[in-house]
């Protein structure tokens, strides 16, 4: 069995309507996990997102969330590492250093012990108008863009990817309060749970 690396995902919305639009790319046909699907920008957590600096650290309340499964030192690298991410892969930022008092913590969800590459990826919940930037990517995601929630669920989805929005559905009817105070829905052997 493949070991579990650490990674995060910022899942950047902007309302439109009564619906939503989210930020997603296509990975790259070359790429060993995932190729050739709509994901959000993210990846695995590098070591020196452990000391690395930040404008304004996580906010209480996910910082919380996260440590009822992970360090504190893991907590700061997961959220630095969704901001890192969203750098490289997108050109927006969330500063320099990155702010991240804006993130809000989703779900995390595991890749099959079946599979070949597997992460411990938590996903993230930030709001568009936080990022700094013009979309440019790096080419690891092709067709960058901010795409319209109901037609992203019409498309040929990842198991993950396609859960997780249904996460995130559930998360924009909650208040803030809500969404402060919630369990986190945990994905494991396809299946939910709560941390």
């Amino acid at each position: 069995m493949a070991p579990l690396r650490d990674a995060a995902s910022l899942i950047l919305i902007k309302p439109d309507g009564l619906s939503w639009r989210i930020l997603m790319g296509l990975r790259h046909a070359n790429h060993k996990f995932l190729p050739n699907h709509m994901v959000f920008p993210g990846g695995g957590v590098d070591e020196a997102d452990f000391t690395a600096p930040v404008a304004a650290p996580l906010r209480a309340e996910t910082l919380e969330q996260l440590t009822r499964a992970a360090t504190l030192e893991l907590a700061h690298a997961l959220g630095h590492a969704a901001a890192r991410e969203l750098a490289e892969e997108t050109g927006l930022t969330l500063g320099t250093p990155p702010a991240l008092d804006g993130l809000h913590y989703l779900c995390r969800a595991e890749t099959p012990a079946d599979r070949p590459i597997r992460f411990n990826a938590r996903f993230f919940v930030a709001a568009g108008t936080i990022v700094n930037g013009e979309i440019a990517g790096s080419g690891e995601l092709e067709s960058l863009d901010w795409y319209e929630l109901d037609a992203i669920l019409k498309l040929d989805l990842a198991l993950a990817t396609r859960v997780v929005l249904g996460q995130l559905q559930t998360w924009l009817t909650l208040d803030d309060a809500a969404r402060r105070t919630r369990k986190i829905p945990f994905l494991r052997d396809r299946a939910w749970g709560e941390e």
